[in-house]
């Protein structure tokens, strides 16, 4: 095949499937599960830009770790800015605060900041994402305690509710 003919299949892997997890590693540690963007985006750097990759996730390694935050400041952090542009990455980034030890009392604050620059659609979108983890904390409780819910079923209840919204 030519330069100019197109295949519909895309290249192998450039990197062993093992450097990809270690990438994707991160994201389960953080949230529990890796995202279909982020696992769609790894796999195919990997296959075409494994370079690329690889700056990539040191620069959000070098951004989302800073010596003067813990993670759980920085998860709430990013949270705040997300909801200011209604990202459905919100959400992700509540479960790695959640995750990191933040209450409902410190979501809800940030939730209340974006209210004061970007108004009541940020404060919808935050208190659907708080009351959606919520529900599916209950729904996993075991018994003995509170027991984060996998945030497989959060996301998936979150994509369900954008379906929804968006028809």
């Amino acid at each position: 095949m030519s330069n100019t003919e197109k295949s519909p299949d895309l290249p192998a892997l450039k990197i062993d499937q093992a450097e990809v997890e270690k990438f994707r590693d991160f994201y389960t540690e953080l949230i529990g599960f890796v995202p279909p963007r982020i696992h769609a985006r790894t796999d195919l750097l990997a296959r075409l830009d494994p370079e690329f990759l690889a700056m990539q996730e040191a620069i959000r390694k070098h951004a989302m770790y800073p010596s003067c935050f813990d993670t759980k400041t920085a998860q709430l952090m990013l949270f705040g800015m997300l909801l200011m542009t209604l990202a459905d990455a919100a959400h992700l980034h509540a479960l790695a605060a959640r995750r990191a030890g933040a209450g409902w009392e410190e979501l809800s604050a940030v939730v209340n900041l974006a209210f004061l620059f970007r108004g009541l659609p940020a404060a919808n979108l935050g208190a659907q994402i708080i009351q959606g983890m919520a529900q599916a904390e209950r729904e996993r409780q075991d018994g003995e305690g509170s027991v984060l819910s996998s945030a497989a079923d959060i996301a998936m209840r979150e994509g369900k509710a954008n379906a929804e919204k968006e028809t």
